[in-house]
């Protein structure tokens, strides 16, 4: 991959990685900071890529790596609840509930939520950018949809009461 077309799959996934750093880190500020830094650091080691295919993943990969190591340098770890929830209302309208329900899950599970349904990722594909087997992707997909059932079911019932 020569560094031109790098470039352009950097333009092409700019929405991917924000939606990526947005889930692991708290303001656009430390997103900004991580796209940044994974963008050096995909052009520096752009030798390290092995097949032209995986070039995506790899540079997903390279910026959830650096929202770690944000996280870990700010010693804080991912909290949306602390984002103004007037702010997500008037950004997310109708699926404001759904998205509050999502920013409650544990950050590992919140991941793989965006990766597969926001992002489009298969399983395999999440599975390679976390680490991890496809079997645990598969199960924190699932604990995920039995979560947000849950409080949005309970949800739905109060507003069903009053």
């Amino acid at each position: 991959m020569t560094k031109e077309q790098l470039g352009n799959l950097i333009i092409a996934s700019q929405d991917t990685m924000y939606h990526v750093a947005k889930t692991l880190l708290r303001n656009d500020a430390d997103c900004a900071d991580a796209i940044q830094e994974a963008i050096v650091k995909a052009f520096s080691g752009l030798h390290t890529l092995r097949k032209d295919s995986y070039a995506k993943t790899w540079l997903v990969r390279i910026v959830i790596n650096e929202c770690y190591a944000i996280m870990r340098r700010e010693k804080r770890l991912l909290s949306l609840e602390d984002v103004s929830m007037e702010q997500a209302a008037q950004e997310e309208g109708e699926y404001f509930d759904l998205y509050e329900a999502v920013s409650r899950l544990p950050h590992e599970i919140r991941l793989t939520v965006t990766l597969y349904y926001m992002e489009g990722y298969r399983i395999k594909e999440i599975a390679a950018l976390m680490k991890t087997t496809e079997s645990a992707v598969k199960n924190r997909l699932m604990r995920a949809r039995a979560k947000l059932k849950e409080e949005l079911g309970a949800e739905m019932e109060v507003k069903v009461e009053n």
